[in-house]
């Protein structure tokens, strides 16, 4: 799994202890009150646990040594009581730490999102979504679990164990320490195992996000899985990832229980001493029967508390793997910082200007290179060109989807590096060639461009981008789910729905990411006309490769090499015989049928 961009000395902050006492003070004072309630429960539970094995030794010497009816129908009495109570207090820290828990999951998952909000796409870019969704979901739980692991261990394990060897000390001190012999090995054997189960555990998070990721990109890339016969491989991709996640969770079940063995020998070996001990005691000295069951009964119900406590260090171990997944993406510095302080972009139909632009993607060598062009106000502006020239970046940079490493952009006279990011992007509509829609109806992805607008702005922006009348059309009209990257409608269909979620938004600035690249010749016209409508007074730059698509722009750019080579009108740079000329020649002959080709249609 990738590592985020954290200082070198990052690493101590993620050992055991720094990462317990920041879980502590972030999360355990918050819930702090609730803890205390259900620390008291478990005090509660762990008394009444503690109680029930001396009161059973009670109700024996009632029975056997007094001869008291009365007495043993008391002490089985209280018993149940005991019992009753131990249920509802066990019941109560349950219930409470769940809530608790549940609280803490939804908390992180909301502050890892909202983290992943102000990254930039460079941040995304080499990275896959499945391992943001392993550590959202895998650290959310993992943080709750440490926290509660933390107080069960204490609240309710180490006191109901701290309670049962009162009462078996109470009973006799020596018989007692015989039945300490389990400790020592036990803690030995936990401490060797702690390295491997946080070295399986990070594997088998990694794992979990590769066959997460073979998932995601089988279904949403199933038309070429299936058209290209795919099946198979996928299968055995994701077969493979199964198979190493399997074989890790082998290893922990291995290596987590294998104190279990150990334990249940030393538990056999206490017991037996104890056995021989107290059988001597009550038939040699004559102690009480009751003294002896209740000692072995306490001893018998702490076993699984101290099995449980045994095992502490490892379960804690394996919790801290899955929170340090979640803090490593909440502790690095975010690549979109709150800019809250700085004036907002003024709202108008403005003059754009590149002066002198130069960027590079992850140091590599630069896109663009003193790139300076302007789009004038109110007018059509295309930047055309070959592939990886870098016209697509000058909308990553417009959008401040990165940064500059020099020059500058400025709109209406304003750098927006010296804007808010959100005063920015309000100012601008974008429309791509590959129109994303959201999971939900028609009428929700078209409001997405103005939350809160009205039932009849949306209508009318449907209308002016063409999209009503096939929007009627549908079963459910307005109400019908376009499916999941909306493709439940053709791609004309989702591109008028893109152009009407740009046209609601009412921006001054209008993007144009080769809009019409994928349709066919009759979705074209309809999209086309309804960018008309989109453009009109607004500042637009489209980039194009279909050159007649751009034809009427009031200006165009030929973008090549990372800078601006040639600009002008379409009729201007055709007569200049230039690098715009000679693409539209070859957009020409392309368009041609060959002669022996067209023989045989």
């Amino acid at each position: 799994m990738n590592k985020f961009l954290l200082p070198a000395s990052a690493d101590k902050l993620y050992t055991a202890w720094p990462l317990i006492r920041r879980l502590l003070s972030e999360e355990g004072t918050k819930h702090w009150k609730s803890y205390a309630f259900a620390f008291a429960l478990m005090s509660i539970f762990s008394g009444c646990t503690a109680a029930i094995p001396w009161l059973f030794g009670q109700v024996i010497n009632q029975a056997q040594v007094h001869r008291s009816m009365d007495g043993v129908i008391f002490g089985s009495v209280l018993i149940f009581l005991l019992f009753a109570f131990k249920g509802l207090a066990g019941y109560g820290q349950a219930v409470v730490l769940a809530r608790i828990a549940n609280s803490i999951i939804g908390a992180k998952q909301r502050e890892v999102f909202a983290k992943l909000l102000h990254e930039n796409l460079g941040f995304f870019s080499d990275r896959h979504s499945s391992e943001f969704i392993t550590r959202l979901t895998a650290g959310a739980s993992a943080i709750a679990q440490i926290l509660n692991l933390m107080i069960t261990s204490i609240g309710r394990d180490l006191f109901s164990l701290v309670g049962l060897a009162g009462v078996m000390i109470f009973q006799d001190p020596l018989m007692s320490l015989s039945a300490m012999i389990i400790a020592p090995p036990a803690l030995l054997l936990v401490r060797k195992l702690i390295k491997k189960v946080r070295k399986i555990a990070r594997d088998q998070y990694h794992g979990s996000a590769l066959i997460l990721e073979t998932l995601q990109e089988t279904l949403h890339g199933i038309r070429v899985v299936k058209a290209f016969t795919l099946e198979d491989t996928m299968r055995e991709r994701f077969d493979r990832y199964v198979n190493t996640v399997r074989g890790q969770a082998n290893k922990m079940a291995r290596v987590a229980n294998r104190t279990n063995p150990v334990m249940e020998m030393l538990g056999g070996l206490a017991l037996a001493l104890v056995s021989i001990y107290g059988g001597y005691r009550t038939v040699v000295e004559g102690i009480a029967p009751g003294e002896f069951f209740s000692f072995m009964a306490a001893f018998l119900m702490a076993y699984e508390p101290a099995k449980r406590l045994a095992r502490f260090n490892m379960d804690l171990n394996n919790g801290l793997v899955g929170a340090r997944l979640m803090l490593e993406i909440i502790d690095t510095p975010a690549t979109e910082p709150e800019d809250a302080g700085k004036p907002a972009l003024r709202p108008a139909i403005d003059r754009i200007e590149f002066s002198g632009v130069t960027f590079a993607y992850r140091g590599e060598d630069a896109v663009l290179r003193d790139m300076s062009f302007v789009a004038e106000p109110g007018k059509m502006t295309a930047l055309v060109g070959p592939s990886g020239g870098g016209k697509s970046t000058v909308f990553n940079l417009l959008l401040r989807f990165y940064d500059l490493a020099s020059g500058a952009i400025t709109i209406g006279g304003q750098n927006i590096e010296a804007v808010t990011r959100q005063s920015l992007r309000h100012h601008i509509g974008y429309v791509g060639q590959d129109a994303f829609l959201f999971r939900g109806t028609i009428r929700d992805n078209i409001a997405y461009g103005r939350p809160g607008a009205s039932e009849a702005e949306i209508m009318a922006a449907a209308k002016n981008a063409y999209a009503h009348d096939f929007i009627m059309s549908l079963p459910q009209q307005y109400d019908t789910e376009v499916g999941e990257h909306g493709m439940q409608l053709s791609g004309g269909q989702r591109q008028r729905v893109a152009i009407a979620r740009a046209l609601i938004k009412d921006a001054p600035v209008i993007l144009l990411d080769e809009p019409t690249a994928a349709l066919d010749s009759e979705s074209e016209l309809l999209v086309r006309e309804a960018i008309a409508r989109l453009c009109e007074n607004r500042t637009t730059l489209v980039i194009a490769h279909r050159l007649h698509t751009i034809a009427h722009a009031d200006r165009i750019h030929v973008v090549e090499g990372g800078h601006v080579v040639e600009s002008g009108r379409h009729d201007e740079l055709l007569r200049k015989g230039g690098r715009y000329a000679t693409f539209y020649r070859l957009q020409l002959q392309q368009q041609e049928i060959p002669e022996p080709i067209a023989a045989n249609l």
